[in-house]
């Protein structure tokens, strides 16, 4: 196998232990810091990461349903509906019943939940923003590479429609 190039005088195909560890700290780090903003806010409201979640995926797909956010969140049913029955009670969900299958459940963030999900990630976008002017355009584009090939297969799909914006 040939090199493909080195970034900081590491080869990139043939990395040691001690640098994929260093890479595995500098994730958990980054997620700590990109999950810390959000956190504050939704503890104001009494919420946690999984309600933070779900208007995220209902806010990216309006209408999304029920049965595709399981799939999306990898939650159980009884988890979501927890989580579902908390936001729609408190005004920040709305669950609609399908059009052509009235088993169907679409998900539709109202203007309070809409509120919520620009407060919660405009924290994270500022965050990231920041992250990439600091970086630049080519850690940026490879950084997304690297996030992208560890998506686990069977979210490549859902991942793929959100990112697709439908």
């Amino acid at each position: 196998m040939a090199e493909t190039g080195t970034q900081g005088g590491e080869t990139l195909l043939f990395l040691t232990d001690e640098q994929l560890r260093k890479g595995i700290e500098a994730m958990f780090f980054a997620y700590r810091g990109f999950t810390a903003d959000p956190d504050r806010i939704l503890d104001q409201h009494g919420y946690g990461r999984a309600h933070h979640r779900a208007i995220h995926f209902i806010n990216r797909q309006p209408g999304l349903t029920v049965t595709t956010l399981l799939a999306v969140l990898g939650v159980t049913k009884q988890s979501l509906n927890r989580v579902l029955r908390t936001l729609i009670e408190d005004g920040l969900v709305e669950n609609r019943v399908g059009r052509r299958d009235k088993r169907e459940r679409h998900l539709y963030l109202t203007p309070a939940g809409e509120a919520l999900e620009r407060e919660l990630s405009g924290a994270q976008r500022e965050r990231m923003r920041s992250a990439y002017r600091a970086a630049g355009p080519q850690a940026v584009a490879g950084f997304r590479q690297v996030l992208e090939a560890m998506i686990d297969p069977d979210m490549r799909r859902h991942y793929q429609m959100m990112k697709d914006g439908g």
